[in-house]
């Protein structure tokens, strides 16, 4: 562990004449002293010694350990600290002051830093203009759809027919200060989604939650609905005459008719599709449900039971967590399917990726959200910890030849073979394991703090080296962009795939990105630990990392009609394009990056808790009350 260097100013405090006497009388003498070795003048040494003992002595010594002596000792005490002190006031002059920078120098230091600060304002105005053209895309050509696609420009509902991207944008745009975006976007929220609601058919259980309802709780905390801690967001507010309350009643109507699937399940583990317009709810076809979906439900249940008042939404959400708390792990580790009919783990595929890997985000974060609730959800705390050792046991390896940090799959449990396949959507882990370590703060002020144990130093050194992968899967490939899935060489394993295309990485040998996997969904995951990396560490190179990402999309995904579209294959140039821009490029990517470049004060991770769909939410200061 890294400990505080103490600085030592004794060379820059003042000597006083006295002393100055004394040591050259002592210093020129000494060798004669010792050479003569005579009785009388050993004793005038001994006295010259005594009073310069007695004059020097300061009150330090005297500390409050001294209080026990007796009481003539103190009282003798008392006169030779004062005759100390009068002596000490002839002689005492101000200490010197450690050496400052010139004021030229200091001044150069100080424009340094304004233009580092105005060099990534710039670069945080392009995000947001970034995402006012994905915007005018959507607005122009899919206004009221779930999604854009941006090369036919029309719109899909492959989400429900909720309006997605609105919702899902919408706290962007509060965050970004682009006020014009929100006054479009409200309107239609105000009028045309509660119809949706009341009338639309089947929605999925996480996506709904994780888009729509943790998209209306966070505008209504951002738009100052949440008096309580919205000074805390950092956001400057300009907006007038949003209603806050909408977004309160609209969160309470959706989440009405999603708790049918956790009333309509035999067990704690909820079905993983609803019916809207009849507050019904069915599992899915083979009869399962991800593990990752029915765990990613509790944050956003949580707060809308704290800002409603009404207990019941994180009663139903919280039953899951307990649920699976008592059911068998390996090493912390859960398989990716579960059974709302038997409430058990269904298969022994264990994976981080898709279907697993937001299981793993929550249990830290619904504890870091409900911190201050009590102990009674530390078990919360215990699983992830627990979890991460599985992790760094079972799935972390090496590549070959330049050893890169990935995780792996068990596909078959922990008795079958290691798969060194690692999804695009792994790259969470880096940001949540840096959050599990410092809790939000700074990592130097972590160690400050002695906050940081063995497991929370093992896992940032993980989380750095994780996220050192994740944008090498950008920077292997011809577009700069990651695929969806990318394989590592490691001893013994002979994947067959061809290479990322850029012959200049180093890395060019460890990843093989195989025919089906080179496509590029415009994901969030490596800007969101990005972001994440660089508020704990303060590392510019993050910075870096996330702007050479960007204008990678920039360069590759932007549609002059408006929007952004996804991508075939990231290993050629020009890359085949796909004709659809996600939600999640509005409501996760752009806003992700926008906060890397932006000022640590904005939505800071010790005062907010991002849901899996990059929603803010405030971590909840009172305790809770059922």
């Amino acid at each position: 562990m890294m400990q505080d260097i103490h600085y030592d100013n004794a060379k820059f405090r003042r000597r006083s004449p006295f002393k100055v006497i004394t040591q050259a009388v002592v210093t020129s003498h000494i060798r004669y002293c010792c050479r003569g070795c005579s009785t009388g003048k050993f004793l005038m040494l001994l006295m010259i010694l005594g009073l310069t003992y007695l004059i020097t002595h300061k009150s330090s010594d005297h500390s409050a350990s001294n209080i026990h002596l007796n009481s003539a000792a103190n009282v003798g005490h008392k006169y030779v600290k004062e005759g100390v002190s009068r002596i000490d006031k002839i002689w005492r002059k101000p200490p010197r002051l450690p050496p400052q920078l010139p004021p030229d120098e200091a001044q150069n230091v100080s424009s340094s830093l304004e233009e580092q600060r105005l060099h990534w304002f710039s670069r945080k105005q392009k995000v947001k203009e970034a995402f006012v053209h994905a915007w005018s895309g959507y607005k122009n050509h899919a206004m009221g759809y779930d999604e854009l696609m941006p090369l036919s420009q029309r719109g899909t509902d492959g989400l429900g027919g909720l309006g997605a991207t609105i919702v899902d944008s919408l706290d962007t745009a509060i965050i970004m200060g682009a006020d014009e975006i929100v006054y479009e976007a409200v309107p239609w929220i105000e009028k045309q989604l509660v119809e949706r609601i009341e009338k639309k058919g089947q929605v999925n259980l996480f996506e709904t939650t994780i888009r729509v309802l943790g998209g209306l709780l966070s505008a209504y905390h951002l738009s100052r609905g949440d008096k309580g801690t919205i000074s805390d967001s950092g956001i400057p507010m300009t907006l007038k005459g949003v209603k806050s309350e909408i977004f309160l009643e609209l969160a309470k109507t959706l989440a009405d008719r999603l708790l049918s699937a956790f009333t309509s399940s035999p067990t704690s583990i909820p079905f993983s599709d609803v019916v809207l317009h009849d507050h019904s709810a069915h599992p899915a076809p083979d009869g399962l449900s991800s593990t990752a979906e029915v765990s990613t439900l509790q944050l956003e249940f949580n707060y809308l039971s704290e800002i409603s008042g009404d207990p019941k939404y994180r009663s139903e959400a919280m039953k899951v967590l307990e649920h699976i708390r008592s059911l068998p792990k390996v090493e912390g580790l859960v398989p990716i399917y579960i059974s709302p009919h038997s409430g058990q783990f269904n298969g022994e595929n264990i994976r981080l990726g898709s279907r697993g890997d937001s299981y793993y985000e929550y249990l830290i974060k619904v504890w870091i959200q409900q911190k201050n609730s009590g102990d009674q959800l530390n078990y919360l705390y215990q699983m992830y910890e627990e979890a991460m050792r599985g992790v760094r046991r079972l799935l972390v390896q090496k590549s070959i030849p330049k050893g890169l940090v990935f995780v792996g799959e068990l596909p078959h449990g922990s008795n079958g073979s290691f798969s060194p396949k690692m999804d695009h959507l792994v790259c969470f882990l880096p940001g949540t394991l840096a959050l599990g370590a410092t809790k939000g703060i700074t990592k130097k002020k972590a160690i400050e703090r002695n906050l940081l144990t063995p497991d929370d130093l093992e896992n940032l050194k993980l989380a750095e080296d994780l996220a050192k992968t994740c944008f090498e899967m950008y920077a292997i490939t011809s577009t700069g962009l990651a695929p969806e899935i990318a394989y590592f060489h490691i001893e013994g394993d002979s994947e067959g795939g061809l290479d990322g295309g850029n012959k200049s990485s180093e890395y060019i040998d460890d990843i093989i990105i195989k025919h089906n996997d080179r496509h590029n969904l415009l994901r969030p995951e490596t800007v969101e630990s990005l972001f994440v990396l660089h508020r704990v560490t303060e590392d510019p190179k993050y910075r870096e990392w996330g702007w050479q990402i960007f204008e990678a999309f920039e360069k590759y995904t932007k549609v002059d009609s408006g929007g952004y579209t996804s991508l075939d294959d990231v290993t050629l140039i020009p890359p085949p394009r796909r004709d659809k821009m996600e939600t999640f490029f509005l409501g996760e990517t752009l806003k992700y990056l926008y906060l890397l470049f932006g000022d640590e004060n904005v939505v800071p991770l010790d005062k907010f808790v991002f849901n899996t769909e990059a929603h803010p939410l405030p971590i909840i200061l009172s305790k809770y009350s059922a």
